[in-house]
């Protein structure tokens, strides 16, 4: 009854936000965050008609979009960043790259895995697999965000809105994956209510937070991130052209 009564309170809260964005045109400043906000409403519904017509294909339908739902989260950290570096053209695009690399990397290692296994549909393997790709967006946001802190960039209310409560989303995420496998039934029912109640106050900060769009303010002093990476950028083009002379000399009859 309690868990009927979270998941119906989270669905309102998730219409509510999807409603107030399409008023005040907040789908145009963050596509991707209400892009994957629009897919969890929808995925939601979609296992709720499932669970209730077919249960027998419930658990297969539910891992199939809990894995699209990790890929579409991974869009909401490039997202993240985007927004938050944006005056930064260069350092943004160092990160998204970076990011693009780490994402595929985790990607390409839970894929090898889960061929590798022969009960790669496993309960157990899948959640190991979400896990290892929870933790590598939730360390991208911690690095994010000490680089703010670092430079004393300044967060944007809606930002800031996005980031906490995806950054609460992915704790809370990274503990119940890490003992939802285990054979601790108590612990398992007692969390599952837990992770319930902490997602519909993520949707809550999320309400507060992105009721009408306020854009970054600008930083009060200069920041010499962009002029770091502008240095670093021509010191490695630098390397790059000697490395490309020496190899010219060395090939050279």
């Amino acid at each position: 009854m309690v868990g009927q009564t979270i998941w119906w309170a989270c669905m309102a809260v998730e219409a509510l936000l999807l409603a107030r964005a399409l008023w005040c045109r907040l789908f145009k400043q963050y596509p991707a965050f209400y892009a994957y906000l629009l897919f969890v409403w929808m995925q939601s519904l979609f296992r709720f008609s499932v669970y209730h017509a077919q249960p027998h294909l419930y658990l297969r339908v539910y891992w199939i979009t809990e894995w699209l739902g990790v890929l579409a989260g991974c869009a909401v950290v490039f997202e993240i960043y985007r927004v938050g570096l944006r005056a930064y053209p260069g350092t943004a695009r160092l990160a998204r790259n970076l990011l693009a690399f780490v994402f595929l990397l985790a990607f390409a290692k839970a894929t090898i895995e889960t061929g590798n296994n022969p009960l790669w549909w496993s309960t157990a393997t899948t959640l190991d697999l979400e896990l290892a790709l929870r933790v590598v967006q939730a360390l991208a946001l911690l690095a994010l965000v000490a680089l703010f802190l670092f430079y004393a960039i300044p967060f944007g209310r809606n930002l800031r809105g996005i980031l906490l409560g995806y950054g609460l989303f992915l704790g809370e995420s990274v503990v119940w994956l890490s003992f939802a496998s285990r054979d601790w039934e108590s612990f398992r029912a007692l969390w599952s209510h837990i992770h319930a109640g902490s997602y519909f106050m993520v949707l809550l900060v999320w309400a507060w937070h992105l009721w009408s769009y306020v854009p970054n303010a600008e930083p009060k002093s200069a920041v010499r991130l962009e002029e770091q990476y502008q240095r670093m950028a021509a010191a490695t083009s630098r390397r790059l052209q000697d490395a490309r002379g020496y190899l010219a000399k060395a090939v050279r009859p």
